[in-house]
């Protein structure tokens, strides 16, 4: 696709080693080596696949380093005070600014590789908007669910209520009843540590991205001025 040529071969052993070394003096010793084997290549990435989506007409975009997140944990007010974040991820918007809803993400991670997509924590008020579309628009959203089905994919259910939210009663029991109740609209997809290494990643990315987006373009639609 590009210039992605996988992430470096120690990119997961970096992180390993970083939970058992949280220490400024320990994390540059070895920072050549997580910009080398994360930073570097989780750029090429993203520039690859916005091209690749530009052409594809999938409006997402990234803005080189400043869409990873920085590896620097907020412990302002966290009980665990380790300075230093053991993964890396990444947001691809319509916009390039990573606080944008409807996102693709990627988490490279030892504990744990994946690939996410869709509206993650929104604000009350887009979550309102989202809650809207899917009670003013069964059939659509019904619709929704069934193309995540058909590509291999659903709506995660790791943020959702245990009631149905005030004033959805209507959904209450039907089809829709597990989704009114969700606080994100995500959906997932899991990867093996041996495929990040390899320039195959992007198209992995891809080929998620392209099965992902109905969810996308249900959110955008619901919270675009008007809806």
């Amino acid at each position: 696709m590009g210039d992605f040529k996988g992430f470096g071969p120690q990119a997961l052993a970096f992180f390993k080693a970083l939970k058992f070394h949280q220490s400024k003096a320990w994390f540059d010793e070895n920072r050549g080596l997580y910009e080398s084997d994360v930073v570097e290549p989780m750029i090429a990435l993203l520039d690859d696949l916005t091209a690749t989506f530009a052409k594809r007409k999938i409006p997402l975009k990234a803005d080189g380093k400043r869409s990873i997140f920085r590896i620097h944990r907020d412990v302002r007010f966290a009980r665990d005070k380790s300075p230093y974040k053991t993964h890396a991820g990444a947001v691809m918007t319509r916009s390039g600014d990573k606080k944008e809803q409807g996102l693709l993400y990627v988490h490279i991670d030892p504990e744990g590789c994946f690939i996410a997509a869709g509206f993650y924590m929104p604000e009350a008020a887009e979550l309102a908007a989202l809650r809207r579309a899917v009670q003013t628009r069964p059939a659509r959203a019904a619709k929704l669910v069934a193309a995540l089905g058909r590509n291999r994919l659903e709506l995660g259910t790791f943020d959702q209520l245990s009631r149905i939210p005030r004033g959805f009663d209507d959904l209450k029991g039907g089809p829709l009843d597990g989704v009114i109740r969700l606080k994100s609209l995500i959906v997932e997809e899991r990867v093996a540590e041996a495929a990040i290494t390899s320039p195959g990643f992007a198209g992995t990315v891809l080929d998620f991205t392209r099965r992902a987006m109905p969810l996308l373009d249900f959110g955008w639609e619901a919270l675009a001025p008007g809806a």
